[in-house]
């Protein structure tokens, strides 16, 4: 959040991307930051969305509490947001490009 308030105080910045991961809750925080306290265009991404459920995958930032964490958890935090979602990383460029015209 620290670093979504200094894009956003940045007058250079004319969007940012947000990339994450299954596990935790920090996507969704921002989210709830960004709906909230942005007015600059947000993409994001996260990475995991394969991953099967109830599995560990290898490190300590994929552990998913109960709803929270997921991937679907944090798309629907995106969304809720206004965010602009990038579901397929090789389209980033193209809807950062139509995102921050």
């Amino acid at each position: 959040i620290d670093c979504l308030e200094a894009f956003e105080q940045d007058p250079a910045t004319r969007g940012v991307v947000m990339v994450g991961e299954i596990g935790g809750t920090a996507e969704e925080e921002a989210s709830e930051y960004i709906a909230r306290q942005m007015s600059i265009p947000v993409v994001g991404f996260i990475s995991g969305l394969t991953a099967p459920p109830g599995r560990r995958m290898g490190h300590a930032g994929a552990i998913i509490s109960g709803s929270s964490g997921t991937a679907q958890a944090k798309i629907d935090a995106m969304k809720a947001a206004g965010i602009s979602l990038c579901e397929n990383l090789g389209r980033l460029g193209e809807i950062c490009a139509d995102v921050f015209k």
